[in-house]
């Protein structure tokens, strides 16, 4: 029977599906992740049959009524235990970790140089570049309010996004929107990243799998990386895992967990590690070689990210919603259409409709 898989593309992330040539696969959805969301939540809400999914640590919770425990189905020991652990929810491990995602900063050497802080990029007028709508609008969104020693969640879960650091969070999104390029708003991850190479922003948060375009492109020997700006509280970076599940209309159990064994073998991870994600296998994490002085600082200001200032969603069911919600309302704020205070009230509102 011939799996039927669905895969998170982009440049970040194809180089690994090579690996996938020896099995007799489907691919039903290759998209950019709020897309394929969707469209996974729409299939198998269905009952349509997709045997292999890639989803990730933040939204595997809102797809669990879908998918397998895979805790007695797989061997997880050769993977990080920090990767597995992001990956459970409940007790029960929903999805096997693929890589950790967590953003640094790059900034060109023939701009002006960037400052550290959030406060200072915005205060001098420096052109930082950043994804204008969907999960990455939010997750920036989220960065700046914990970096100032606020939260979007209390303990219990309840939205406590109506905040002084919220509004201020907003504030500086539009401040930064407003120095560059118009079509911002419009931008998603891959456009942010194509803006910072050919020198349209003069710095970016980029996730690590943009090391291999950035090492291939012309602008390699102009682009340095650096920690990620920090707030007035704290330097924090949005993070999560990608990772491979099992959905409950899968037509052959054994064949998709072998396909999920090729995708978490060591060569598998090595592939990806080569792209310049952080891998989940431990083994072949610790076999990277930087190849330059760059790489081997690309490296060193990801470990340190990830051990210092990486944070993450609380997982709940319903947080895509909330996700949705916010950038739409952000993004209004980005646009001119309403104020940054406006925006937060409505992001409130409709987290509290989400959550009920």
């Amino acid at each position: 029977m011939t799996l039927r898989v669905a895969l998170v593309g982009g440049p970040m992330y194809d180089h690994l599906y090579p690996v996938l040539e020896g099995l007799d696969v489907e691919v039903v959805v290759h998209a950019d992740h709020p897309t394929l969301n969707r469209r996974a939540a729409d299939m198998l809400a269905a009952g349509e049959r997709i045997d292999v999914l890639s989803t990730h640590s933040k939204y595997a919770p809102s797809q669990a009524q879908w998918l397998r425990p895979l805790d007695q189905l797989v061997d997880t020991s050769a993977l990080a235990p920090l990767a597995v652990d992001l990956c459970r929810g409940g007790g029960a491990l929903w999805s096997v970790p693929r890589l950790i995602d967590v953003r640094i900063m790059w900034a060109r050497t023939d701009r002006p140089p960037v400052p550290g802080t959030w406060q200072q990029m915005v205060d001098g007028g420096h052109v930082f570049g950043f994804p204008g709508r969907e999960s990455g609008l939010f997750g920036t969104f989220f960065e700046l309010v914990v970096g100032q020693g606020g939260r979007l969640f209390d303990d219990d879960g309840t939205p406590c996004i109506d905040s002084p650091e919220a509004v201020h969070a907003v504030e500086m999104l539009c401040r930064l929107a407003s120095v560059a390029p118009a079509g911002l708003p419009d931008w998603h991850y891959d456009q942010v990243d194509a803006a910072l190479l050919d020198g349209a922003v003069h710095a970016a948060g980029v996730w690590p799998g943009g090391w291999g375009p950035i090492s291939r492109s012309g602008a390699a020997d102009v682009l340095r990386p650096h920690r990620y700006p920090a707030g007035s509280a704290r330097w924090v970076s949005y993070a999560g895992c990608h990772s491979w599940a099992v959905p409950t209309t899968c037509a052959d159990l054994a064949a998709a967990l072998e396909a999920v064994r090729v995708l978490s073998s060591r060569e598998a991870h090595a592939r990806d590690a080569a792209g310049g994600t952080v891998c989940a296998h431990v083994d072949a994490l610790a076999a990277v070689r930087p190849v330059s002085e760059v790489d081997a600082e690309r490296l060193a200001i990801t470990a340190d990210t990830i051990q210092q200032a990486m944070i993450t969603y609380p997982p709940h069911p319903r947080f895509p919603e909330v996700e949705d919600a916010g950038w739409l309302a952000i993004n209004e704020a980005l646009r001119g259409t309403c104020s940054p205070r406006h925006a937060v009230q409505q992001v409130q509102r409709r987290a509290e409709e989400a959550l009920g």
